[in-house]
């Protein structure tokens, strides 16, 4: 068990490498960049980590058991980081592998600038309502939203898929208050989108305790972009 009080990121990474395979961290408020990069570990945090948790993540596993803030899983790599609370803004910035869940909210930009290469395909699954602007850019991996606990919220805010142009976004909800962009599909999930939904849908459950009966049993939005590359014109002289 490593108390994060009072101590900085540097600190609190150095502690976490040095406890081996499994470690635990407790007491965090606010330290920025905790996990930034590592591999090979299994990590709990107690309490608030600040942003870019996970950053550049290459196969660890952390588990926050609240909150966290802005940037989760920036740039990351492999591994998985799961928070059971919400999370801040741009989560899963440029991430090019591994896997967020979030039993909550996520607050704008969630999934911008997503990539995939090969056999990674990286995958945000957000239990709540996203705000605006989410998959930005979008270039690749999975978005899920599930829309639980949404108090009359809409299940994402304005303006989601801005200049998406690779990968796909999956919505527990039929979005007919939802505006999407031109150069984006929105359709009911086909019965092999279900298939599909229904491994991320279930590893949300198992990590969470939730029924995944009941969350399949609704209408499911996928939306995937009209063109591999919509902007090419802009950048490409004919």
């Amino acid at each position: 068990m490593i108390d994060a009080g009072g101590m900085g990121f540097c600190e609190i990474n150095d502690a976490v490498r040095a406890a081996g395979s499994v470690a635990a961290v407790k007491n965090c408020l606010g330290q920025r960049f905790i996990c930034a990069g590592m591999s090979g570990v299994d990590v709990t945090i107690e309490g608030v980590p600040g942003n870019a948790l996970g950053a550049y993540l290459n196969g660890a596993t952390v588990t926050v058991s609240g909150n966290a803030q802005d940037a989760v899983g920036d740039t990351m790599n492999d591994g998985r980081i799961t928070v059971f609370g919400s999370i801040g803004d741009a989560a899963g910035y440029a991430m090019r592998g591994g896997s967020i869940y979030v039993r909550d909210n996520a607050g704008y930009r969630a999934g911008i600038h997503m990539k995939e290469y090969k056999d990674k395909v990286p995958v945000i699954v957000i239990g709540g309502c996203a705000g605006s602007f989410l998959g930005e850019y979008q270039a690749g991996g999975v978005i899920v939203v599930l829309g639980l606990n949404s108090d009359g919220r809409r299940i994402v805010g304005n303006f989601p898929c801005t200049g998406m142009h690779g990968g796909k976004m999956i919505l527990r909800s039929e979005c007919g208050d939802i505006r999407f962009p031109n150069q984006v599909t929105a359709r009911a999930a086909s019965s092999e989108d279900l298939a599909e939904i229904r491994k991320y849908v279930d590893e949300y459950c198992r990590l969470f305790g939730i029924d995944p009966v009941e969350l399949m049993d609704s209408p499911f939005t996928v939306v995937t972009p009209d063109s591999a590359n919509p902007y090419k014109q802009l950048y490409v002289a004919n």
